[in-house]
C-alpha cells in the first residue's frame, strides 16, 4: 500500500511578509480611531465641566498671563520677520509684471487671512502646547492628578479648563499681533528698502483687503487655539511614566497640534470660501 503524498506547505516568505504589513497597517487604523474617540471623549468632559460651573479669577489669570502675555514678543518678533519675507519673495514676480506698487494687496491679504492665524497658532503650540504637555504630565508620573481625583475633585475641570479657557480667549488677540506686525513689517521693508511709494502701497492694501478677510482669520485662530489645549493636556494627561514619557508627551503635543491646525486651517479656509463667494458673486478680486 502507498503512503500519502506529503502536503506541501506554501512558503512564508511573500506571503508572511505581506501578512505582516497587512496587520500592521490594521494596527496602524485601529490606534488612530482609538486615539480620536479617546480626544474627542476627553473634548467633550472638558466642554462639559466649562459650562458647569464658573471659573475661580485666581486660577485664571495666572495661565491667562503665561498663554497670552509671555506670548507676544515671540509672536510679534515672527510676524514682523514674516511680513518682511514676503516683501523679498514677491518683490521680484510683481516687478516682472510691472505691478510692484501693488504688492501691500498680496502681502496684506496673505497675513490676515493664512499667515497671521496660523502662525500665531503656531508659536502658541510650541511655546504653551508642549509647557501645557510636560506640565500635566508631570504631574501624572509623580500622581498629582491621582492625589486630586482621591479628594474628590475633577483634575479636567481644575486643570484642563484654565487652559482651554486661555488658548480659546486669547489667542485672537496673538493673531491681531501676528497681523499687525507683519503688515508693519511688510511696510517697512517694500518702503524704506524696495522704495514703493507709501500712498499706493497703501491705498492698494485698502482696496483688495476687507474686513471680511480679517474677520475670516480671526475666527480660524478660535478653532486653533481649542485645538492646541484640547491637544495637549490629552498628551498630559495620558502620559507614559518615567522623563522618556513626558519628554514624549510633549513632543507628540506640537506635532499633533501643529498637524490639525494646518488640517483646520485647509477645511475651514474651503468653508469660508464658500461663504465668501456668497456674499461677493462677481468673483474673487483681480489685480489687473
Amino acid at each position: 500500500m502507498e503512503s500519502p503524498a506529503p502536503t506541501t506547505v506554501p512558503p512564508h516568505g511573500v506571503t508572511g511578509w505581506f501578512a505582516n504589513r497587512v496587520a500592521d497597517v490594521g494596527d496602524m487604523a485601529i490606534a488612530i480611531v482609538a486615539s480620536i474617540g479617546d480626544v474627542t471623549l476627553f473634548a467633550l468632559r472638558t466642554i462639559g465641566w466649562l459650562f458647569s460651573r464658573r471659573q475661580r479669577r485666581d486660577v485664571l489669570l495666572p495661565n491667562f498671563y503665561q498663554i497670552g502675555v509671555l506670548s507676544l514678543p515671540v509672536v510679534a518678533l515672527t510676524g514682523l520677520f514674516i511680513g518682511m519675507v514676503l516683501a523679498v519673495q514677491s518683490y521680484a514676480q510683481f516687478k516682472a509684471i510691472g505691478l510692484q506698487t501693488r504688492l501691500g494687496s498680496v502681502i496684506n491679504l496673505s497675513l490676515v487671512r493664512e499667515l497671521g492665524p496660523v502662525l500665531a497658532a503656531t508659536m502658541l503650540a510650541g511655546r504653551v502646547g508642549s509647557a501645557m504637555a510636560a506640565e500635566l504630565g508631570t504631574m501624572r508620573v509623580t500622581e498629582q492628578i491621582d492625589a486630586l481625583e482621591s479628594m474628590g475633585a475633577n483634575p479636567i475641570y481644575y486643570l484642563v479648563v484654565p487652559r482651554f479657557l486661555g488658548c480659546l480667549v486669547l489667542i485672537p488677540t496673538l493673531t491681531i499681533m501676528a497681523d499687525f506686525m507683519g503688515v508693519l513689517g511688510g511696510y517697512i521693508y517694500s518702503h524704506g528698502v524696495l522704495g514703493i511709494d507709501y500712498h499706493h502701497y497703501w491705498a492698494n492694501s485698502r482696496a483688495y483687503v476687507d474686513a471680511f478677510d480679517f474677520m475670516m482669520g480671526l475666527f480660524k485662530s478660535f478653532f486653533f487655539g481649542a485645538a492646541i489645549a484640547l491637544v495637549s493636556c490629552h498628551h498630559g494627561f495620558h502620559c507614559d511614566h518615567g522623563a522618556q514619557g513626558v519628554g514624549r508627551a510633549a513632543t507628540n503635543a506640537f506635532v499633533h497640534s501643529f498637524v490639525l491646525i494646518l488640517i483646520l486651517d485647509l477645511f475651514l479656509g474651503i468653508g469660508l470660501n464658500n461663504v465668501h463667494d456668497i456674499f461677493r458673486p462677481e468673483g474673487p478680486r483681480r489685480l489687473l
